[in-house]
């Protein structure tokens, strides 16, 4: 089975943490035990009903304020398809927490409240999707109960919702649903309440969805993660160099060039856990060995020689600063690129993006927490590189603290 990774965001109080307790309870994917210890969790609450998103709220002070603060994460899977779920916060205060869960995902979905419709916040985390290159859109109409399952209503949100979404250029296909988290509509089982809906529930939607024209499997990339030198009697010559593919297809033969000494060989044999295999794509975890002995080492990259990457040393990026210290003028910070880590200066802070608005802000030379903007970096090594749109994991990077070791900010390079 595929593996798909999804994200919820919205408001404050649209219903994403009971939208994926919802969808989990409905799919029988919670243990008897966990269930038992939510509807004890509710009762001593006060609640009459269990409250579902006690399944992904787990930190003391989401449960005290009925909010979503951190990151979190939920597994389960149907017949068809796993799915890793990340639950990420609607507060403005905490979109770095949302940029960390949506960077690796496959889909978003937006919630909206059928009683306040589009607001400011929507269009917030839709921008943040459309700047992690998430192709793939559910806008989830939720409380359609408290509307009446009201068909007008429905209708007048998808019309303000399109017409901001024409701004968005990354993603490809979404999708609109009316549900109710609280009572099941449409999450799992096709609602009663609403027999003008014709489209698929949610969790069949997500089954179905296709996502496997995401990964880039034109441009050939593999950063060297490690050397594999057994030096056994058996692997008395091996010579591997291990990682995972991070994008297009290897196969024994090919011709590869090692950056960044311009080296070039051809693809001897290819090794998996599981014995030699006769290709590997991204994002498969593989040792590859060379026809030829050459100088390679953890953060160099290999490459087909007919498609390589950009080579630089001046990088433009957007990045979202995580740290509650500001990021001062021209900082000097350490970038970790794929397997290399290098310094790096910030030269420029070129704007920031008002994330309400997406306004450009200019004239600004440092970051707060939260704040999503563009800068020019040069680093002290050149890197190899395409840009996010490309390729997420080559277009992708953080920042860290020489101090501190903090992590400061993750980037998508443009």
């Amino acid at each position: 089975m595929d593996l798909l990774r999804f994200t919820t965001a919205g408001s404050v109080d649209d219903g994403k943490s009971t939208l994926i307790g919802r969808l989990l309870y409905d799919s029988k994917s919670i243990f008897e035990d966990q269930l038992d210890a939510r509807e004890d969790s509710s009762r001593r609450r006060g609640e009459k009903n269990v409250n579902l998103a006690l399944l992904t709220d787990g930190l003391k002070a989401e449960r005290e304020q009925g909010i979503t603060i951190d990151v979190a994460y939920r597994y389960f899977a149907t017949p068809k398809r796993k799915f890793i779920i990340a639950d990420t916060p609607g507060h403005i205060q905490y979109t770095r927490n949302m940029v960390t869960g949506a960077s690796t995902a496959n889909l978003a979905i937006i919630l909206i409240d059928a009683r306040k419709g589009v607001i400011e916040q929507t269009k917030r985390h839709c921008f943040v999707a459309n700047l992690l290159c998430i192709q793939h859109l559910v806008v989830a109409v939720n409380k359609m109960d408290l509307v009446g399952y009201a068909e007008e209503v429905y209708n007048s949100i998808l019309e303000d919702f399109r017409e901001f979404a024409s701004r968005l250029n990354s993603i490809v296909e979404i999708t609109f649903l009316p549900i109710s988290a609280l009572n099941g509509d449409n999450v799992v089982d096709r609602s009663s309440n609403m027999t003008w809906y014709q489209g698929p529930t949610l969790l069949y939607h997500l089954e179905n969805v296709y996502v496997g024209s995401e990964a880039n499997h034109v441009e050939a990339r593999f950063p060297v993660q490690w050397v594999i030198r057994p030096m056994s009697d058996e692997w008395h010559d091996f010579r591997g160099y291990a990682g995972r593919v991070a994008g297009g297809v290897f196969k024994p033969g090919d011709a590869v060039t090692v950056l960044p000494s311009g080296f070039t060989s051809r693809i001897k044999a290819i090794h998996s856990p599981g014995g030699e295999i006769s290709e590997a794509f991204a994002a498969q975890s593989v040792c590859l060995t060379l026809m030829d002995e050459i100088d390679i080492s953890r953060g160099d990259m290999l490459v087909k020689s007919n498609n390589p990457p950009q080579i630089g040393q001046d990088i433009e990026a957007m990045i979202c600063w995580f740290s509650p210290r500001a990021m001062p003028p021209r900082a000097k910070l350490i970038l970790r690129h794929t397997t290399q880590e290098t310094k790096a200066v910030v030269q420029q802070v070129r704007y920031h993006v008002d994330i309400n608005t997406l306004h450009k802000i200019e004239g600004v030379d440092g970051f707060a927490m939260n704040d999503i903007g563009r800068i020019s970096l040069r680093a002290a090594v050149p890197l190899f590189y395409d840009s996010y749109r490309r390729n997420r994991q080559t277009g992708a990077f953080i920042l860290i603290d020489p101090g501190t070791h903090e992590t400061v900010a993750a980037g998508m390079i443009v």
